[in-house]
């Protein structure tokens, strides 16, 4: 009868110990990868910025990525968010047609699958590029 309580308890202990070693590593973590970018455009130019969303040192499709793109004052020019595509993609174009020269910036932030919003650890890349007159 002792040996019985004694299984008992150490299975529920167990059981216990490995539910809270779950919740703890519960994050998902996707960041993008830049490709190749650019740092030197001239006014007028797009500036394209090409990448992958990395989940487990694999591209993968719809993550929804958050474009954000500040000037040399820190104020927002422009914002948008859409998923990588299936091949776990993106390609995000900024015109800079009538923006003076300076120092801009384009945060790309993972924001993980729809499924994984609750768990989602927010990760970002920035990319600085210079404007320059053409």
């Amino acid at each position: 009868m002792k040996n019985r309580i004694n299984f008992i308890a150490t299975f529920l202990l167990t059981l216990f110990f490995c539910g809270l070693a779950v919740n703890v590593n519960a994050t998902h973590i996707s960041k993008p990868v830049l490709v190749e970018p650019e740092t030197h455009y001239r006014v007028g130019d797009k500036v394209i910025i090409n990448g992958w969303v990395d989940y487990n040192a694999q591209p993968t499709a719809d993550v929804l990525l958050h474009f954000q793109v500040t000037d040399q004052a820190e104020t927002v020019l422009t914002e948008q968010s859409y998923p990588s595509d299936k091949q776990g993609h993106f390609h995000f174009e900024f015109d800079t047609t009538n923006q003076p020269p300076g120092t801009y910036s384009i945060t790309i932030t993972s924001h993980c699958l729809e499924i994984h919003r609750s768990i989602c650890s927010l990760n970002s890349e920035t990319l600085t590029f210079e404007l320059n007159n053409p």
